[in-house]
């Protein structure tokens, strides 16, 4: 302040300037000075202007936070334990009526059904069944001659011939063929059916030597050892008392053979092969 009692100007130069030929560029330099100062200052009242206002607008907010909370108590708090106890009851809901539709539609347990019952809604799965093992060949048969034996025994169980008379017809084919399915070497019509061997002992084919030319029958059937056999069964039971009577005997009476007594040496071993083929008691 001077003596005046005039203000300074603060923008004023710090001494006078001296009126020189160069006055002009000095009053030039000090309207810069000013209008620099100037600006100064105004951009730092803006600053202060807008850092007031923003705070203003803070406490603003805060104070409309704070009386909404008043207004609604516990509702800052949703987030936590109460937000999520609802969720899990919300959820536990749900499950619930899910689990009821399904319990609705699964089918209701059978009336009669216990627990350990086997499910029959399933079709029952269907098992082979097994095939009967073959006896291994015994009384020094080879698998040929036992499965031809197996043939006979067959046969004659399905006639409901007795035991007494697979003992016959098995000794017999083993004196007549050696219980092979021979072919004759004079009618080349046998070798074209399934044979063991070839014999030459007239027309005589197959398992017990029959002949087509004395009436047993065609010779292709009689290369089959089941017809074969009921041939000679049923020949067999036409004669008077063939239960009682030696082997020899009564396949001598169906074969009219040269050699009668031949059978018998084979009885043992015809014996051995049915038992093995059909154990006694069956």
């Amino acid at each position: 302040m001077r003596d005046d009692d005039t203000l300074d100007d603060p923008y004023a130069p710090s001494s006078p300037s001296a009126e020189t030929e160069d006055g002009t560029s000095a009053e030039r330099t000090t309207t810069a000075t000013r209008l620099r100062a100037y600006v100064r200052d105004l951009t730092g009242r803006r600053r202060a202007q807008v850092a007031l206002a923003t705070g203003v607008v803070c406490c603003l907010g805060l104070t409309v936070v704070a009386q909404v909370c008043d207004e609604k108590p516990g509702a800052a708090t949703r987030s936590g334990p109460t937000a999520s106890s609802e969720l899990a009851q919300r959820a536990e809901q749900q499950g619930a009526a899910s689990r009821g539709l399904d319990r609705a539609a699964a089918p209701a347990p059978s009336a009669t059904a216990t627990p350990g019952d086997p499910d029959t809604s399933a079709p029952a799965r269907k098992v082979a069944p097994a095939r009967p093992t073959r006896p291994a060949p015994v009384a020094g048969l080879d698998e040929d001659q036992m499965e031809n034996a197996e043939a006979i025994v067959r046969a004659g169980r399905k006639m409901g011939v007795p035991r007494r008379g697979l003992v016959i017809a098995v000794a017999t084919a083993m004196q007549e063929s050696n219980l092979y399915n021979v072919a004759s070497g004079v009618l080349p019509e046998s070798q074209d059916y399934p044979h063991q061997g070839v014999g030459w002992d007239h027309d005589s084919v197959g398992l017990f030597q029959q002949r087509s030319s004395s009436g047993w029958g065609p010779v292709g059937r009689l290369m089959d050892p089941e017809f074969a056999t009921r041939q000679f069964l049923a020949a067999l039971e036409q004669v008077p008392g063939w239960e009682r009577m030696r082997l020899t005997d009564a396949a001598q009476a169906v074969q009219v053979s040269a050699y009668p007594e031949y059978y018998q040496q084979h009885e043992w071993r015809a014996t051995r092969v049915v038992d093995a083929i059909v154990p006694a008691g069956r």
